[in-house]
């Protein structure tokens, strides 16, 4: 991991440019020494969602020909579509796309080697159950899981199977942050003291679909598959298509813009979970008949795990009536500030002469250092930006051929799902959310919490 982490990051300099990154430390001679490498690797769509066609698509599209994958089935439940999926991909193909009802039939067609699952955020887990079981790799877009039943289950039929699942935590394949990670890790930055975490956008129609509402209809889906494990509820064509305001098929902003950001503070510190968690928050704005809350403060409690995590607070804002669509997240230590919007390490904050000497102790002040960039996060469909999406996809279709884990392997899903699932606990409990290691459960109030 640490050859492949440098070789990645000397080739970042082509993603500067604003170019994409096409080449990394697999080339095709290099896949001429695995066993089975020329073999074609046929995928799967599972979910023809927004995110699939803004993202994966045109990710996909950057390397299959290289790689020599192709897609060749949609499964969706929808008739609409996976019509509609199937289509698009025969014309990407230029080959024959089979468009399936269900995860049950494409699996059944042993039809193809890996997928990419992208469907509401409450079924990532379970669908990828279905995967690995069925002998095949998979993307997973995160949040990974929403309760820790689904976790956990998910997390053991990954490990047993062996199969390559990369999660969608592009965050991990971008030069800045494996730049940052590498700067953290080498103790020059110090011990982390804090992290700010921020996530606002002023989109009134995020998540909802009204020019869909009305072309669903009941008979055209399969509703009782759609609600998997959770609670029946008769059927609803908002719970259905705007999913993500909806408690319990989706956490909203946790599950959505906080898994991305909590998981590289997993990464940069080895910690796997926070041992607290408290928020607060509501629906302050949008009173449209929605769940989860359209504004959100969470505040967690982390650490020590060594000298260079000795403990600290980590805090998530968002709020969806208001900002920039400018994620941002810095790290502050006493000597300074690491700032992922910015990509550069500074003195900002850090103890100053005068400061230090009215303590008689030493100032402690980081140097100024840009770190190494990539295309600016945005707030968009395609959260994260091509060039990130487009190498994390690259990475995960390398890992399909090398047999190596991917840069987000199924260990970062199940940890930033604790978070997300911690916060959910004190969002719907009023309560603080602590982690129960034993029993691997989220505990509210002192009981377990699901729903």
């Amino acid at each position: 991991m640490e050859n492949s982490r440098r070789n990645f990051i000397r080739q970042a300099s082509l993603a500067a440019a604003g170019t994409l990154i096409a080449k990394t430390s697999w080339s095709a001679k290099s896949y001429s020494r695995i066993i089975g490498s020329n073999d074609r690797v046929r995928v799967g769509v599972i979910g023809f969602s927004d995110r699939h066609k803004g993202s994966h698509i045109p990710s996909f599209m950057n390397h299959y020909k290289e790689l020599n994958f192709e897609v060749v089935g949609v499964s969706d439940i929808w008739s609409k579509r996976r019509e509609e999926g199937a289509a698009i991909w025969k014309e990407k193909m230029q080959n024959d796309v089979k468009a399936y009802r269900n995860n049950e039939e494409l699996y059944d067609s042993k039809t193809v080697d890996a997928v990419f699952i992208s469907t509401a955020d409450f079924q990532h887990a379970r669908h990828a159950i279905e995967a690995v079981k069925a002998g095949c790799d998979a993307y997973v877009e995160k949040p990974f899981a929403e309760t820790m039943e689904d976790n956990r289950a998910a997390l053991k039929a990954v490990k047993e199977s062996g199969k390559i699942v990369q999660i969608g935590s592009q965050r991990r394949s971008g030069a800045n942050y494996h730049a940052a990670n590498e700067f953290i890790s080498s103790g020059k930055f110090g011990p982390i003291t804090m992290v700010e975490l921020k996530w606002n956008v002023n989109q009134p129609g995020r998540w909802r679909r009204p020019d869909l509402l009305g072309q669903l209809k009941e008979a055209d889906t399969d509703w009782k598959r759609f609600l998997l494990n959770r609670p029946y509820e008769a059927f609803d064509v908002r719970k259905y298509l705007e999913f993500r305001l909806f408690w319990p098929f989706s956490s909203g902003l946790p599950g959505q813009w906080m898994s991305h950001q909590i998981d590289t503070v997993h990464w940069f510190t080895g910690l796997k979970h926070p041992r607290s968690v408290v928020a607060n928050g509501g629906i302050y704005m949008w009173k449209d008949g929605r769940r989860n809350w359209d504004t959100i403060t969470a505040a967690f409690d982390y650490g020590p795990l060594d000298d260079l995590t000795k403990g600290f607070q980590v805090t998530f804002n968002s709020r969806m009536h208001n900002g920039d669509d400018n994620p941002s997240e810095i790290y502050y230590s006493n000597g300074g500030e690491l700032n992922l919007v910015t990509n550069k390490v500074s003195p900002t904050g850090g103890l100053t002469k005068n400061m230090a000497a009215a303590m008689q102790m030493q100032p402690n002040q980081l140097p100024d250092i840009a770190l190494k960039s990539t295309e600016k996060v945005v707030a968009s469909a395609n959260t994260g930006g091509d060039i990130l999406t487009s190498n994390h996809v690259r990475n995960w279709m390398e890992c399909v051929r090398s047999r190596k884990q991917p840069n987000a392997p199924v260990e970062a899903g199940y940890s930033h799902s604790i978070a997300t699932i911690m916060t959910n606990a004190a969002v719907h409990t009023g309560t603080k959310a602590t982690f129960d290691e034993k029993n691997q459960e989220v505990l509210a109030g002192g009981k377990i919490f699901k729903y």
